[in-house]
């Protein structure tokens, strides 16, 4: 059973930078497209980034696009998501999870973490 657990989410002043981490178990990251999706209070969840399973292709929204990069380490076996120059409305609980494809990693996922959270004061 594949099992995600995220960590580094914490309050952090607008402009500031942080770097989400998912450590991956039960399975390994090179067979998984793994993705961050982020739910703000009163909103939906919704997908911020992925990464394919060979690390070549990544996808981000547009409102991240520029000041968020996804990467992963398959000697750890985990996902990072570095955030720059954060903004208040990037406030949310964010959510790791792995796929078999891009396609399916939301609507019929493998494994969603636990969240963590971010909160970027203005």
């Amino acid at each position: 059973q594949v099992q995600l657990v995220e960590s580094g989410g914490r309050l952090v002043q607008a402009g500031g930078s942080l770097r989400l981490s998912c450590a991956v178990s039960g399975g390994t990251v090179s067979s998984y497209a793994m993705g961050w999706f982020r739910q703000a209070p009163g909103k939906e969840r919704e997908f911020v980034a992925a990464i394919s399973g060979g690390g070549g292709i990544t996808y981000y929204t547009n409102s991240v696009k520029g000041r968020f990069t996804i990467s992963k380490d398959n000697a750890k076996n985990t996902v990072f998501l570095q955030m720059n120059s954060l903004k208040p409305e990037d406030t949310a609980v964010y959510y790791c999870n792995a796929g078999h494809s891009f396609a399916t990693m939301a609507s019929s996922p493998i494994a969603w973490g636990q969240g963590t959270q971010v909160t970027v004061s203005s």
